[in-house]
């Protein structure tokens, strides 16, 4: 099935929730207004539906291949990609100094939600890239800037992000891998890196590898870990591309999803040692990927999305044209398409609602980052700066996880049909998979969002956002719609339960850190649901408005239809989420390990 992006979807979020006028007014953002976002989204969906899409099920049944060091993609990637690197998308969101257009966040997470719905393994190559440009703006020197950043911005070479080691996965104060210093300021780098995404492939004609490792005589564990470029091959004065330096994939790995994306083991050193280039301090390494790794959960938060989409449209098409039974309320007197049926359309609808709810939180939160980098006033820069790091583990975690429901959702709306590869609806669920574990799990998220983002600041970041949502509970009520009204009471139930846990999490975290994180998965679900149906909420609000002005109508309806959907079956199982959290700690940790 052909791949449509939802444009008007995204336009209307990027209008009427991410304020893209507010975002147009900041400086050096002045021409990335709503015009430019359309043009900008309609110029990118015909290149994903044309170019990318077509790609995604031949990836999936004809995977990147590995033979004798070298690895091969699959047939036709290698040209795609090097129609996306000559239209610019690499570089669309980074800064014009280097190359790139300079277009906010809020624009480029609707471009990135549309690649990775056209082809998730293809988008995987840009992401990691993406990442590393950040990495290196931040905290790269002079000298590394004006080596790599024009080239990566470009698409003409590639970037990776090496952090996992067989013996270190998420537990990165067990990096082995070492750096010696050299004479003339290199380092030579040894170890082995798995799980390394693009690690090795044939579409870029350098891949510039950003590598965790210990500088001989660091101290142990996460303060002794610094962060080095290693180029796949290593770059002239001039900018040319000189020898090929010492790193070489030994295997790629064989994959539930996303197959198409090479997933290499890379060795460092063998040879002799691996020239790398100490990017910013020794012994800050940890700090400067984090960069990369917030940049990356973001949009593996877009990935869920992106493939939820796909997934939603997919189930739409099938049960529009499967034809089974009559329906219930006899309105058809012979076997009907199966969107009759009012079970498919609640499989649907719930598909539906969570894809809008997580696209919406996301895009007002790219809009959060947009101000925090932009905006011209100090103290505004500082609370969007808070609000979107709150924002990163809800859009990543909450997503992704969304992503695995939708997609199971999808195959179910197939029938027997979803379980048969041909139907292409298996894909997504497989490919989703990843999603929920790779830059971090979802614990690893609400690990963050319990430590880093509530009990830290004792929960004033989370409770700002609560006493935000009250005030558009209040417009909800003051309308004298049944919808508004509906929606209100759910929305407020839902708050209600968020500042509970919100104040068990922060009141109790250092006395009963057992009880607190034993509910911290549950707690991410609980404040991503409850941001997703405010966003709904506000949308709805929005709708209502240019409905009666005779904009749009039937889409303005659906919107205020999938809002309701939303509040009465998805965000009314906060209170319910709030009462394993706060009552049922004691319960997850009572069986005694030896009876498991």
């Amino acid at each position: 099935m052909s791949y449509i992006a939802p444009i008007k979807d995204m336009l209307f979020d990027i209008e009427h929730l991410a304020n893209i006028a507010q975002v147009a007014s900041m400086p050096g953002l002045e021409d990335a207004g709503l015009e430019t976002a359309q043009a900008v989204l309609e110029e990118c969906a015909r290149f994903n539906q044309d170019v990318i899409a077509p790609l995604n099920v031949a990836g999936d049944r004809n995977p990147s291949s590995f033979k004798d060091g070298v690895v091969t993609t699959t047939p036709g990637f290698k040209e795609a990609f090097a129609q996306y690197a000559a239209g610019g998308w690499q570089g669309l969101q980074h800064p014009a100094e280097f190359g790139g257009q300079g277009l906010p966040k809020t624009i480029g997470a609707a471009c990135g939600e549309m690649l990775n719905s056209a082809n998730m393994s293809f988008a995987l190559c840009p992401l990691l890239s993406d990442g590393a440009t950040e990495a290196l703006l931040t905290a790269g020197s002079d000298e590394l800037k004006a080596t790599y950043l024009e080239k990566l911005v470009s698409g003409q070479w590639t970037g990776t992000m090496n952090l996992t080691e067989p013996q270190a996965g998420s537990d990165l104060a067990m990096v082995r891998s070492r750096a010696e210093p050299q004479a003339d300021g290199t380092y030579k780098v040894f170890g082995t890196k798995i799980f390394i995404t693009y690690g090795e492939h044939d579409m870029a004609e350098n891949i510039v590898h950003l590598v965790l490792a210990r500088v001989t005589g660091a101290p142990e564990g996460v303060k002794g870990i610094s962060l080095f470029v290693v180029p796949k091959f290593l770059v002239n004065k001039d900018g040319s591309l000189g020898a090929r330096n010492d790193v070489h994939c030994v295997s790629i790995e064989h994959k539930l999803g996303i197959k198409a994306s090479p997933t290499a083991v890379l060795q460092y050193g063998d040879h002799g040692g691996a020239i790398g280039y100490l990017v910013g301090q020794e012994n800050r390494g940890l700090e400067y990927m984090f960069i990369m790794m917030n940049s990356a959960r973001y949009a593996v938060g877009m990935q869920g999305i992106a493939v939820a989409e796909r997934a939603y449209q997919h189930a739409v098409a099938y049960a529009r044209d499967r034809v089974q039974s009559r329906p219930v309320d006899g309105s058809i007197n012979a076997s009907a398409p199966i969107i009759h049926h009012p079970d498919v359309k609640r499989m649907l609808m719930t598909m539906r609602a969570y894809v809008e709810g997580c696209r919406a939180m996301a895009t007002v939160a790219a809009a959060a980052y947009d101000a925090a980098h932009h905006h011209a006033d100090a103290d505004a820069r500082k609370q969007n700066q808070a609000f979107y790091e709150y924002m990163v583990p809800l859009v990543k975690g909450y997503s992704t996880e969304m992503s695995l429901d939708v997609a199971s959702l999808g195959v179910q709306v197939h029938g027997g049909m979803g379980f048969i590869e041909e139907t292409g609806a298996a894909q997504y669920l497989r490919d989703a998979k990843i999603l929920s574990i790779y830059e971090g799990t979802t614990a690893i998220q609400a690990n963050d969002l319990v430590g880093r983002k509530t009990a830290r600041d004792g929960g004033q970041t989370a409770l700002a956002i609560a006493a935000q949502i009250e005030k558009t509970e209040a417009e909800l009520a003051g309308r004298d719609s049944a919808d508004a009204k509906a929606v209100a009471k759910k929305l407020k139930a839902a708050r209600e339960a968020f500042v509970d846990v919100v104040g068990f999490v922060a009141g109790q975290t250092k006395a009963s850190p057992n009880a607190v994180f034993a509910g911290s998965v549950p707690y991410l679900m609980l404040a991503g649901n409850l941001v997703a149906g405010w966003q709904l909420a506000r949308s709805l609000l929005v709708a209502e408005d240019l409905a009666k002005a005779g904009t749009d109508v039937a889409f303005m309806k659906a919107k205020v239809a999938t809002a309701r959907f939303y509040a009465e079956h998805i965000l009314n199982k906060a209170p319910g989420i709030r009462d394993s959290i706060v009552d049922g700690a004691e319960s997850v940790t009572a069986l005694a390990l030896e009876s498991f």
